[in-house]
């Protein structure tokens, strides 16, 4: 009977164990005092580097976009991720170098993308499995279509 009670405890204690949520930090880690000492007008890209370090990533369609990006996440079993906290910091330099902007955003504009079911919508008929899967059959070798031949 011990034996039973301490087999149920340890078994108990390994199932709360695999519950256990996770916390993770991804990114850029922002000291705030930092990024507030940038000043528009006063810094450049190399006092920028100096003191942040290099950006997370830079802008896909104007490369004078620096983008520093922090992420916080908890996430419990198999669940997916739930972001608790997100900062990106927005450096904006002119063509010459220096910061023209900075401006700092949280996860207030994260977007929630919820999918469209289980199939996705398509236009035209709708086919089967077997359709889809023997509906070729013989028409490669009928007259008039691309890859035939004609004699």
């Amino acid at each position: 009977m011990a034996k039973r009670s301490i087999a149920a405890i340890i078994g108990l204690g390994l199932a709360l164990t695999a519950c256990a949520g996770m916390r993770e930090h991804r990114g850029f880690i922002i000291d705030k005092s930092l990024a507030q000492a940038i000043q528009p007008g006063i810094d450049n890209k190399d006092s920028v580097t100096k003191t942040l370090g290099r950006p997370t990533f830079t802008g896909q369609f104007d490369p004078n976009d620096w983008y520093y990006v922090s992420r916080n996440t908890t996430q419990l079993a198999f669940r997916d991720p739930r972001v608790t906290d997100q900062t990106v910091l927005h450096v904006r330099f002119d063509q010459a170098g220096n910061v023209t902007a900075v401006n700092q955003t949280g996860k207030e504009l994260i977007a929630a993308v919820d999918p469209s079911g289980d199939k996705t919508p398509t236009l035209g008929r709708k086919r089967s499995f077997f359709d889809e899967l023997f509906g070729n059959i013989g028409t490669i070798s009928q007259p008039g279509l691309p890859g035939s031949r004609q004699q």
